[in-house]
């Protein structure tokens, strides 16, 4: 397991712990909060719903009571949570930590979160109505051979399947007539890294497979299908981002009865691999001098 041990907190600086899901950060999280008079804060998209308690692995009401949490389950499955907002939620809610003489301790691996808040956030324009219509519009294979025309840097950087940077990438591009990786050299309103303590939590990529197959039949056994009938008894549009966390697609498909549970199983678990993949080149190539920490 990991052993808090391993990290000694820096009282000056902000704690940001991070890594593939199912790594263990949260159970990390907790021990060092204990010990640190910490504030545990959300970096974690999935979880910022309240619709996805089970679904996000979110800590349960015990943990929840054992120190103080924030930013878990603070939204609507119909509301939006984009970047910016979220760096604003976190940095209220580390003022608050800070003014209560607590250690602030953020924890999540949703990338795009940790990136803005440490190295700020892109000057970006609103994007063109018409430009976003007409991009979101294309099927994926349409909108990788465009990327790879408008902006081969960003396509190059991209996975194929990841559709949804692509349309980002695509549509600032058409939109600006600037690359995304311009606007982003631009930055600006992070803490900066001095101001954070950064932890990466991780494991071997077959440790980590097993641990997501293990949460997901636990998941299964708290009521994750119950879980999911609630969500699409909502009747939110299939694009909005609670609709798209991990596991929530492959069980939809199963209760509308397009496969059966072992598939919609096996396809949850292959999403979450590939998810947890990115997620592991993503902290390597964002902060590579962050403290790494592994099973003990």
């Amino acid at each position: 397991m990991m052993s808090a041990s391993a990290i000694n907190l820096d009282p000056e600086r902000i704690t940001v712990l991070t890594g593939p899901t199912a790594g263990g950060k949260s159970a990390l999280a907790l021990e060092l909060a204990r010990q640190a008079n910490g504030v545990i804060i959300n970096a974690d998209a999935s979880q910022m719903y309240r619709d996805l308690a089970i679904v996000s692995a979110r800590p349960s009401p015990v943990e929840e009571a054992a120190v103080p949490h924030r930013l878990y389950g603070a939204l609507a499955g119909d509301d939006v949570c984009t970047v910016a907002r979220w760096v604003d939620l976190a940095k209220a809610e580390v003022a608050a930590a800070q003014a209560a003489g607590r250690q602030p301790i953020i924890v999540g691996g949703t990338g795009m979160y940790l990136t803005a808040l440490v190295h700020g956030l892109a000057p970006v324009p609103a994007i063109a109505d018409d430009v976003r219509a007409a991009v979101r519009m294309l099927d994926a294979a349409a909108a990788r051979a465009a990327l790879e025309r408008e902006d081969p840097a960003a396509a190059a950087r991209l996975m194929p399947a990841d559709r949804q940077r692509t349309l980002r990438a695509l549509e600032v591009v058409r939109s600006t007539g600037r690359p995304l990786a311009d606007w982003q050299q631009r930055r600006d309103g992070g803490l900066g890294p001095t101001a954070v303590q950064g932890v990466i939590v991780d494991r071997p990529r077959a440790e980590l497979n097993a641990r997501a197959a293990t949460r997901l039949q636990a998941m299964l056994a708290a009521g994750a299908l119950d879980e999911v009938a609630a969500l699409l008894a909502l009747g939110l549009p299939a694009d909005v981002p609670v609709m798209k966390a991990l596991a929530v697609p492959q069980l939809a498909a199963h209760m509308a009865g397009a496969i059966d549970l072992d598939a919609a199983m096996a396809q949850a678990l292959h999403a979450t691999s590939q998810y947890q993949k990115r997620q592991q080149t993503w902290a390597r190539n964002q902060f590579p001098d962050w403290q790494r920490v592994g099973p003990g």
